[in-house]
């Protein structure tokens, strides 16, 4: 497997996971287009979009430190924020992400951190790279 055929199954594994994440948490199918209303979802008063703003600015660590601190794992709207955070960097140009030190890896490996917080830990192996 060549570099960017490995970025691109990063891509689909990182996709996948918010599938599988969005279906387990809300009890419905997610489609790839999103939800409707996917916009509402916040983090202790900050809107996704304003997280996803901090990203495309290149501030992507500081987004990640804001959300990480702030979000209340309790709450399934915050928790499924967060995973929309991961697959909006994940959606980024791997040269974006290098520019601004970060990865789609690192994303991945948000998205895992999500998964184990909210007792779905066993999808993980499900999405074991080799």
């Amino acid at each position: 497997m060549d570099f960017n055929d490995e970025k691109d199954y990063i891509m689909r594994i990182i996709k996948e996971m918010v599938r599988v994440l969005f279906s387990l948490m809300l009890g419905k199918q997610y489609e790839s287009g999103g939800l409707p209303g996917e916009n509402k979802f916040e983090v202790s008063g900050k809107k996704l979009e304003e997280f996803e703003k901090m990203v495309d600015e290149g501030s992507i660590n500081e987004a990640e430190n804001i959300l990480l601190e702030n979000i209340d794992y309790t709450q399934k709207e915050e928790v499924l924020a967060a995973v929309l955070f991961y697959r909006y960097i994940g959606e980024k140009d791997d040269d974006f992400l290098a520019a601004h030190n970060y990865s789609k890896e690192e994303a991945l490996d948000g998205l895992k951190r999500l998964a184990e917080q909210q007792g779905y830990g066993e999808i993980n192996a499900l999405f074991m790279e080799n």
